[in-house]
């Protein structure tokens, strides 16, 4: 037993790289990453052609290959397909960005391996995260008494706050079938999923109209939630838009906050496009009244710029969230109890939990706030801009006034369909890779949309956005089509 427990040993010690070793791997990696980052400005935002196929023609097997022969692969099968997220041009969806420090922090994360899930394990790095959920809250104007947890993403973020709304009201049983959720059309798609996993598809779903900007109509709010509590339903949750990835529209959330604590519904705001424009003086000004929600969902992995994978859940009343998802078992009788900080685990389902907070904390600490305000209000402003110049392009109609940083616009051709057509611009568009924008239908009809939300996004930038519709269009009209 011995001797094949050494034979197994000398096999298995082929995971831990001597220094020599560590260091070649960190060079190739290093100077790749630096070529790819020199590249981003020239490079596609959208690689139309490609699809990595050629990752199936080096299957896992027995044997390993060299760091180069495995960076080769990568940089041909993954960072030269799809769409260019990175790009300054991409201007599609919501952008990010990814910023360097962050990755830093991901890999410092990784390479110590700190368990973040429970104070004892770690009481730095659940400090750590506290500090960002403490920062978070104050930026939106919560109180000492809010808690939250870094999710991946505002997805699992939305869920959780519904799962927190739903065990408040104890919406459970026959409670469903009369339980009332109000949202607009606009609302992200994750909430839906979010009421299915939670177990409240069975809830009555009411679309609250909107107004001419897209934004929830607060009084058709009051008098649908007064006409349903005479009907003998149950009120009890309101979702609002911080900022729409649709439309960019950002509800009137201080009329609603006022009519969910008039009708003692939970009022949750999704803002995980919109909500760090709080930092910013244009941001403050569109998103009053979010401090006001009794939890909300903020993204860093959107408008704080960091890799995907850094979603954020505040709740006003921290003690709900606990109450949701503090949970104990048998094999966790050794970790202490400890009162003066909260853990990530007893905030979240997620019990095995990677440190994610690094990566937002690096950066924060490295470039301070003001750079990250001053994008955010350029962002803004470039957005007001592309409006303004859409509108000097013969043949285009645009949407409302934008209210963060996306904006809706179209083209009308002098013939033929105009869903079709634009259709056919956006495709063209997206082939052509220079740029890259994406499209929805609001109304029934089919709309552009450009978000601008990535730090790499400049004057320049836009300025080339509007030359490529400006002439992509200009050919198609000229054909015909």
């Amino acid at each position: 037993m011995i001797s094949e427990i050494n034979q197994l040993e000398a096999i298995a010690r082929q995971l831990e790289p001597n220094k020599n070793q560590r260091e070649q791997l960190i060079q190739r990696v290093s100077a790749y990453s630096q070529a790819y980052l020199e590249g981003i400005s020239d490079a596609p935002a959208n690689y139309a052609f490609e699809d990595g196929r050629g990752l199936y023609e080096s299957p896992i097997a027995e044997e390993g290959i060299e760091i180069g022969e495995a960076l080769d692969l990568l940089g041909e099968n993954v960072d030269k397909s799809g769409i260019g997220t990175t790009s300054g041009r991409f201007l599609g969806y919501i952008p990010g960005g990814a910023l360097f420090p962050s990755a830093l922090g991901d890999y410092l994360a990784a390479v110590s391996n700190r368990y973040a899930g429970f104070f004892f394990a770690s009481p730095g790095a659940v400090r750590l995260e506290n500090m960002l959920i403490s920062w978070m809250a104050g930026v939106i104007g919560y109180s000492s008494k809010a808690a939250g947890n870094l999710t991946s993403g505002g997805s699992l973020a939305n869920l959780l706050a519904i799962i927190t709304a739903r065990d408040t009201h104890s919406i459970t049983g026959d409670k469903l079938a009369r339980s009332v959720i109000y949202f607009t059309e606009h609302i992200h798609h994750s909430i839906d999923k979010a009421i299915h996993v939670a177990g409240l598809s069975g809830c009555v779903k009411h679309k609250v109209p909107v107004d001419k900007r897209y934004r929830m109509d607060a009084e058709a709010l009051r008098s649908a939630i007064a006409t349903d509590r005479a009907a003998g339903l149950n009120p009890w949750l309101v979702v609002g838009s911080a900022g729409t990835t649709n439309t960019g529209s950002v509800d009137p959330l201080a009329e609603i906050a006022g009519i969910a604590a008039d009708h003692g519904l939970w009022f949750h705001a999704d803002g995980a496009y919109g909500g760090f424009f709080k930092l910013c003086p244009e941001g403050r000004a569109a998103l009053n009244g979010l401090e006001l929600a009794d939890s909300l969902v903020m993204d860093p992995h959107k408008t704080l710029f960091l890799p995907y994978g850094t979603g954020a859940l505040l709740v006003k009343d921290g003690a709900k969230l606990y109450a949701s998802q503090n949970w104990d078992a048998a094999y966790m009788q050794d970790a202490p109890e400890n009162m003066e900080e909260l853990s990530p685990a007893e905030l979240s389902p997620e019990l095995t939990k990677h440190f994610r907070g690094l990566r937002l904390w690096l950066p924060l600490k490295l470039f301070g706030l003001a750079p990250f305000r001053a994008a955010l209000s350029e962002k803004i402003q470039l957005a007001r801009y592309f409006h303004q110049k859409i509108q000097s392009i013969d043949g285009f109609e645009v949407g409302p006034t934008p209210d963060l940083s996306v904006v809706t616009y179209r083209y009308l051709p002098p013939r033929g369909d105009v869903d079709a057509f634009n259709e056919m611009l956006t495709k063209k568009i997206q082939q052509d890779g220079r740029i890259f924008i994406s499209s929805t239908r609001i109304d029934g009809k089919f709309i552009l949309r450009v978000a601008i939300s990535s730090f790499r996004t400049h004057l320049s930038d836009i300025d080339e956005a509007l030359n490529v519709l400006k002439w992509t269009a200009k050919e198609l009209a000229e054909e015909g089509y």
